[in-house]
């Protein structure tokens, strides 16, 4: 007899964010863990489980961020939560917009303008001192308020006019190291591959099982 999906609540209700989850754990976790022989998921959002609390995001860094969210979600629900806080860190602007990435123009989510604001902060920074790097940390959350967190970075540089219609966010304007092509312009799985997201995702992949071997029966 198999074990029903372990089902896991992805703190977030962005759906280009939750896409790009899905698809990226979908492919990350072992076809086997602890506790779920079937090695099936059912992989929600926060539409999909109503009544959750708004998270302010406060935090001082990306992963203060996700832990609250992630702890957030999982006391409320009773389920595994994985949340993400991600964002840009723009050399010129000296770390910045970091943990206000989502809501640099003044508007959560807003992303042409948030992009727009960005473009304009380093228009007249040259081209050698245009580095910039995306950033994230994943973390996984228990009920008990037990979680685990891993960060990935993908290093780059800005440019100077968006390319690509693929991805979201500052994607149309990040050209990380080695491409020729901005993250925006890759297709979905040779993004996953080098991304911070995908990074994060997979090194937390990587140690679920064992975490997940820890919850109450």
């Amino acid at each position: 007899m198999t074990s029903p999906p372990l089902r896991i609540v992805l703190a977030t209700r962005n759906p280009h964010k939750l896409e790009e989850l899905r698809r990226i754990l979908a492919v990350q976790w072992p076809p086997k863990s602890a506790g779920n022989a079937t090695g099936a998921f059912d992989i929600v959002g926060l539409d999909d489980v109503p009544g959750v609390p708004e998270v302010v995001e406060d935090g001082e860094t990306f992963a203060d961020n996700a832990v609250k969210k992630a702890v957030t979600v999982a006391k409320h629900t009773g389920l595994v939560a994985i949340a993400d806080d991600s964002g840009l860190e723009v050399d010129a602007l000296n770390g910045m917009p970091g943990v206000l990435s989502a809501r640099w123009s003044g508007r959560h989510g807003a992303d042409e303008a948030n992009l727009r604001l960005v473009l304009d902060q380093v228009a007249d920074v040259p081209d050698e001192r245009r580095g910039a790097a995306f950033v994230c940390a994943a973390v996984a959350a228990r009920p008990d308020g037990a979680v685990l967190v891993r960060e990935g970075r993908v290093d780059g540089c800005l440019l100077r006019a968006a390319r690509g219609s693929g991805g979201f966010g500052y994607d149309p304007i990040f050209l990380p190291d080695g491409s020729e092509l901005t993250t925006a312009e890759m297709a979905p799985e040779a993004k996953d591959a080098i991304s911070h997201r995908g990074r994060a995702l997979r090194a937390l992949a990587a140690d679920l099982p064992a975490f997940l071997a820890e919850l109450p029966a």
